[in-house]
C-alpha cells in the first residue's frame, strides 16, 4: 500500500478569491513504513499574499519571486502522487486547492482524484474523538507527536507531523516507525540495525501478532473510514 501524505500552503482561505498555492510538501509511505521519498516545492503564485496567511506561515512574496510556477512543477508532482492514497488532514481545504491550480492551467485531468485516492484524516479524528479539538496541533498532543520544532507552518513539516499523526491514530506501526527509520538512515554503516528503541538498550519484548479475525476487522474499519470521506 503506497500513500502519500501532503500539505500545502496558500496565499489565502478561498479560491473564489483566487488564492493560490505557494508551497507543496509530500511524504511517501509504503506499507505503513517511511521510505526518505520526499516531493516539496514552493510555488510563485503571482500575487499578493494575504497578511493572516503570512503570519501562519511565514513565506513572503519576496521569498517566492524565484521559485518556479505549478505548471512547471505539476509533473513531477502528480507522478508522485500517482496512484496512491493521499493523506490530507481537512482534505476539502487542499484538494479543492490542487484542483483550481489545474483547471487554471487547462490540465488534461484537471482533478487530483483522478490520479490518486484521497484519505481525510480530519474525518476520521472527528469519527474516533467526537466533540473534541482535532486540529493537527490537537492531536500531536493528543497522540504525543513532538511539534516543539515547528514554529510556523510549513508543508513539508506539517506533512512529517500528519504522517506521524495517522500511524499513531489509526494503529499499527505507530508514529514511531518515523523516529526508526530516521535513526536507521542516520546510522553509521556496518552498525547493527537491531537496536533497543531506549537508546540502545537491550529489551524483552514479546511480539504478539494478530489474529486473521484482527487483521480482517482493522481493515473493515479503515474501509469504512475511508468511505466516509
Amino acid at each position: 500500500m503506497r500513500q502519500i501524505v501532503l500539505d500545502t500552503e496558500t496565499t489565502g482561505l478561498s479560491t473564489a478569491q483566487r488564492h493560490r498555492i505557494i508551497e507543496i510538501g509530500c511524504v511517501e509511505l509504503l506499507n505503513r513504513r517511511p521510505t526518505g521519498r520526499e516531493f516539496h516545492r514552493f510555488l510563485n503564485p503571482d500575487r499578493d499574499i494575504d497578511e493572516g496567511a503570512e503570519r501562519v506561515h511565514g513565506i513572503s512574496r519576496e521569498d517566492l519571486e524565484t521559485a518556479p510556477r505549478f505548471p512547471e512543477v505539476v509533473d513531477e508532482f502528480l507522478e508522485f502522487i500517482r496512484d496512491a492514497e493521499l493523506v490530507i488532514h481537512n482534505a476539502t481545504f487542499d484538494v479543492g486547492f490542487l484542483d483550481y491550480e489545474l483547471k487554471l492551467m487547462k490540465h488534461a485531468q484537471p482533478q487530483v482524484t483522478q490520479h490518486a485516492t484521497v484519505l481525510d484524516t480530519l474525518t476520521m479524528a472527528r469519527a474516533l474523538h467526537p466533540g473534541q479539538r482535532n486540529s493537527l496541533d490537537a492531536l500531536c498532543k493528543r497522540y504525543e507527536v513532538d511539534a516543539s520544532k515547528r514554529d510556523v507552518h510549513g508543508a513539508l513539516i506539517d506533512a512529517d507531523l500528519l504522517a506521524r499523526v495517522y500511524l499513531a491514530m489509526t494503529g499499527g506501526q505507530t508514529a514511531l516507525s518515523l523516529d526508526e527509520e530516521i535513526a536507521v538512515r542516520a546510522r553509521p554503516s556496518g552498525q547493527s540495525d537491531v537496536v533497543g528503541a531506549a537508546h540502545g538498550r537491550d529489551l524483552n519484548l514479546v511480539v504478539i501478532r494478530a489474529s486473521k479475525e484482527e487483521v480482517a476487522a482493522h481493515e473493515a474499519l479503515l474501509q469504512k473510514m475511508r468511505q466516509t470521506v
